[in-house]
């Protein structure tokens, strides 16, 4: 099993940014979660990656422990900048990164705007691939409002089943429980960035090797998204987990896992 070592927060770009820490050994990653799920919600996968890795995950801007308020800038290039900022916070100096969704486009970014941040790989795991003149992200924003607004107002596991009808109980109650910190200004903002702004002029500029995670349901990214992703991408390895949907290691963790091979240096 990985030790769970502590929650902190450290202040960077600007900002203060809340982080758990499992592992404690071995090359360092960094996660970076999506739209609507706080640093705790990926716990169970930290764990995992901590029996190899000196493991990070972070609160995104307006999620979890993070600073959220009506005057903060939640645009892509300002969350890609927290990422190299936390980063050279705590002094990492080489670094891989995974990010889910929302983290998978931030990610993207971070590569664009900050190429000699520390980090030398990159895993996006079923990075929405909307943006301007392209087809919409599956999900509507209507689904992550309302939920949010649920929770505000104090929800259960039950109440959260009607948002996410395929999950477990200690998933739904995980969720419940967390999900109201996520701010509804940032979830709209990211929401809206993710078909304003095209991850697609960034990825040229990679200089890293990158492993893109498709999932097999949901429709976020068709085999026609990852064949033109293959042109943009230099350096570029696919997967896809046929048996889950957008939520990969909520769907089946352990084939998420195994899709990752030896892309991180050591199977997981």
């Amino acid at each position: 099993m990985s030790e769970y070592l502590y929650g902190a927060n450290v202040y960077a770009n600007g900002i203060r940014q809340h982080y758990l820490r499992y592992g404690g050994k071995g090359p360092a990653v960094v996660i970076i979660p999506g739209i609507t799920s706080p640093a705790v919600t990926w716990g169970f996968v930290a764990e995992r990656f901590g029996r190899h890795f000196d493991t990070y995950v972070l609160d995104v801007r307006g999620r979890g422990l993070s600073e959220a308020s009506d005057t903060l800038d939640y645009g892509l290039d300002a969350q890609a900048d927290d990422v190299a900022a936390f980063a050279k916070a705590l002094g990492l100096r080489q670094y891989m990164v995974v990010g889910h969704s929302m983290g998978g486009r931030i990610a993207v970014r971070l590569a664009r705007r900050h190429p000699d941040a520390g980090f030398d790989r990159l895993a996006l795991i079923d990075p929405p691939v909307s943006g301007p003149g392209r087809r919409p992200y599956p999900s509507a924003l209507p689904w992550y409002v309302d939920s949010i607004r649920a929770a505000l107002e104090g929800m259960d596991a039950d109440a959260m089943r009607e948002f996410c009808p395929t999950w477990t109980e200690e998933q739904l109650r995980l969720r419940a429980e967390w999900l109201h910190t996520c701010d509804e200004r940032a979830v709209v903002k990211s929401y809206d960035d993710m078909h304003q702004e095209d991850i697609h002029q960034d990825m040229p500029h990679i200089q890293v090797p990158v492993l893109l995670m498709a999932a097999g349901r949901g429709d976020v990214i068709s085999d026609a998204d990852v064949e033109e992703i293959e042109t943009l991408i230099p350096e570029l390895r696919v997967t896809r987990v046929t048996s889950a949907g957008h939520m990969i290691p909520w769907d089946d963790e352990a084939a998420f896992y195994r899709a990752f091979g030896d892309f991180l240096g050591t199977p997981l």
